[in-house]
């Protein structure tokens, strides 16, 4: 494994703390915040892939990672299959932590959601805010425009980028979420398209990259364990802060993922997670 410099976790905590309520860095919110609590619903790319070796058999390529094994689902099955199983797998909502509600009380002006359960969202609409609005991601397989996201109200409705650029806090979900339109982008083909554009910036909403300049990143129950996410990430993160900060377990990382934090300056704070979100709400 690659050797990351550490700093004192507590410090870096009260940094993150301090940087989250003057609204000058970005939670990017993995699915394990919601993990630490049992849900019904698949909270890691790899409980989906196990979801989807359920309703299907898999060839052995696509076992264990959710991209493949969807791919795999729509070329037999086709798209709506896919949709369908999602739906499915995300039925039962996944209620939002308490750090989820605090977030949505903090009138960040960004917020990242980096799965599909919604939880974030939820939050949003528990705090009684209206002054936020979500952008998805989405597939373009099937939808016949030449779109690469979809901007929606607190209510859901449907809006566009002028109306959610009045809004105090916008909510990012570039893989997409269960609500309120169950947009998802899953597959390797979906991947593929929107990462032959990513370079140029052409996938992620004007509005989430002018709010993101000189912002930097609090990185909470995110895998970097593929390379997909960490691809993700980095074009998320670009044109940001030079200073970011993720809340890992330095003994489990993989030489990529240790790499990835070094390249991208991102402090690792070396704590589990559960005491890291108590003290980053204290």
């Amino acid at each position: 494994m690659a050797t990351l410099a550490l700093e004192n976790p507590a410090a870096l905590l009260r940094e993150a703390a301090q940087g989250l309520r003057a609204g000058t860095l970005a939670p990017y919110v993995g699915p394990g915040v919601s993990a630490l609590a049992p849900h019904a619903a698949p909270l890691s790319p790899e409980a989906l892939a196990e979801f989807f070796a359920t309703k299907t058999a898999l060839p052995k390529r696509a076992r264990g990672n959710c991209w493949s094994a969807a791919q795999y689902i729509e070329s037999t099955r086709f798209r709506d299959t896919v949709t369908l199983w999602l739906q499915e797998a995300f039925a039962q909502a996944v209620a939002p932590s308490s750090f989820h509600a605090w977030l949505a009380g903090l009138g960040l002006p960004l917020i990242i959601d980096a799965w599909y359960a919604s939880e974030m969202r939820a939050a949003l609409m528990a705090s009684g805010r209206e002054d936020w609005a979500e952008v998805q991601g989405i597939t373009r397989a099937h939808i016949g425009e030449d779109q690469w996201y979809r901007f929606y109200e607190a209510a859901g409705e449907p809006c566009n980028a002028v109306r959610a650029a009045t809004m105090k806090t916008l909510l990012y979900t570039p893989h997409g979420g269960i609500a309120p339109a169950a947009n998802f982008l899953i597959t390797d083909a979906d991947y593929v398209e929107v990462l032959t554009e990513i370079d140029i910036q052409t996938p992620i909403p004007e509005e989430v990259r002018q709010r993101r300049t000189g912002m930097g990143f609090v990185f909470v129950g995110c895998p970097f364990n593929d390379q997909l996410l960490r691809t993700y990430a980095r074009q998320i993160m670009k044109r940001s802060s030079a200073r970011h900060y993720a809340v890992v377990d330095v003994a489990r990382l993989t030489r990529n993922e240790a790499r990835f934090l070094e390249e991208q300056n991102i402090a690792a704070i070396d704590m589990a997670l559960a005491p890291a979100l108590e003290a980053l709400m204290a």
